[in-house]
């Protein structure tokens, strides 16, 4: 990619602050999550020098031999589907998890997170498209994981996350990242002990759209680092599976 990883962050968050703009939001109301996976540690501590205070890492293995190599500063979220026999190692690495797509996840993290003494946030993965090769929850059953929620004491639910069917024109996402929307204000009407403020949703090629519905932390990975070896440009594939 031309440029460095500066030049390239830098805009990033302009086309950021404009879609937040074009919402009614400041740039501050939208975290950006730069997706390092796969990424070389020198490549990783360049962006933190840079400035990008929001790592995300798809699968548990390479993120507990990264996080130590990395050091000290960024927040690190986990985007990838979690297995429950890795909640334990899970709490402990990541301070935010995207991916919580059941009630026994939920329950083991939060268990692991109080033998770790950690408070790490955590959004449901909502499957809306249905798609057999995603994880997430049937919307029909994210009431039965909200109630569980509100019995967590260490892991904070905080809102929501999405990953619509794969498609390279923006524009046919809105529909999904609208419902998204309209499903958290739902949610928050029946769960109002529940603190429901985020939605994570949108990537490289629409996160800009996602900002526009509503989106309150956008996972960016290819815009930033450029493309992964084996990603065939398939952005979706690379970063959240």
């Amino acid at each position: 990619m031309q440029g460095t990883f500066a030049d390239r962050l830098a805009s990033v968050r302009r086309r950021i602050a404009a879609a937040a703009a074009r919402s009614g939001r400041p740039e501050s109301a939208v975290t950006l999550v730069g997706i390092s996976k796969t990424m070389p540690v020198a490549a990783v501590k360049e962006a933190v020098a840079a400035g990008l205070a929001d790592l995300g890492e798809n699968r548990v293995q390479e993120a507990r031999e990264k996080i130590p190599e990395v050091g000290p500063g960024p927040r690190w979220h986990l985007v990838g589907h979690l297995q429950a026999n890795k909640a334990n190692v899970a709490a402990r690495l990541f301070d935010v998890v995207h991916s919580i797509d059941s009630v026994d996840l939920l329950e083991r993290l939060d268990r692991a997170a109080s033998a770790a003494g950690r408070r790490p946030a955590g959004y449901v993965q909502v499957a809306l498209a249905g798609e057999e090769q995603k994880s997430g929850v049937a919307p029909a059953d994210l009431d039965g994981v909200l109630r569980a929620a509100g019995g967590c004491r260490h892991v904070e639910v905080r809102g929501l996350m999405l990953l619509p069917p794969y498609d390279p024109e923006p524009e046919r996402s809105r529909p999904w990242f609208r419902r998204l929307r309209e499903v958290a204000a739902e949610a928050r009407a029946r769960h109002p002990a529940l603190k429901l403020v985020d939605l994570s949703m949108g990537m490289s090629e629409d996160f800009e759209v996602a900002i526009e519905e509503g989106a309150t932390h956008v996972r960016v990975g290819r815009a930033l680092f450029g493309e992964r070896t084996g990603g065939g440009g398939r952005e979706r594939a690379v970063e959240e599976t």
